[in-house]
């Protein structure tokens, strides 16, 4: 097992008490849901092909602090469905609870922790000035989306123009 700081930080946000029962409600949430799931698979697609676009775009993020945000983005889901908050503040400020526990040895810096707070809260809409990570996470959230074979797509209540309808290069 990786014992580098990069993946006890990923293990801390895993395994933190917060993250495990948001996760475990939105799974119970989710589990009768025919659309797209925010589980674990999806968390990791939209770290991968963040970080594929962070190599191609040379941007230089770390790898840690991209798959730290796609870990955290969906976090507040839970919440959504149980108290309407929309996710993406309802995750801000999940987030900022665990960021907040991690121990000093591991834990983000300040600045990366702003960084990661403000990609939680900006991964649904895209800014005009979104910062770097606040948009690699918005871009792999969508492309990470298999709309176009999706057996659900015709009940789906997405836009057209949100919906990932081909394979994206």
């Amino acid at each position: 097992m990786d014992k580098s700081p990069s993946s006890k930080k990923l293990q801390f946000i895993r395994m933190h008490p917060l993250y495990i029962s948001s996760t475990e409600k939105l799974k119970e949430f989710e589990k009768d849901r025919i659309f797209c799931r925010h589980q674990m698979d999806h968390l990791l697609d939209v770290a991968r092909i963040a970080y594929i676009l962070n190599l191609e775009m040379n941007l230089g993020l770390d790898r840690d602090l991209i798959y730290g945000a796609a870990l955290l983005h969906d976090i507040g889901k839970s919440r959504q469905y149980e108290e309407g908050i929309p996710h993406e503040i309802a995750g801000e400020a999940l987030a900022a609870q665990i960021l907040a526990d991690m121990p000093g040895d591991i834990a983000y810096t300040q600045e990366e922790q702003r960084q990661l707070l403000t990609a939680v809260r900006g991964h649904r809409r895209l800014r005009a000035k979104a910062e770097p990570l606040e948009a690699l996470l918005y871009q792999g959230d969508k492309m990470s989306r298999s709309c176009f074979c999706c057996p659900a797509q015709a009940e789906c209540n997405w836009s057209t123009k949100k919906k990932n309808l081909s394979i994206s290069l």
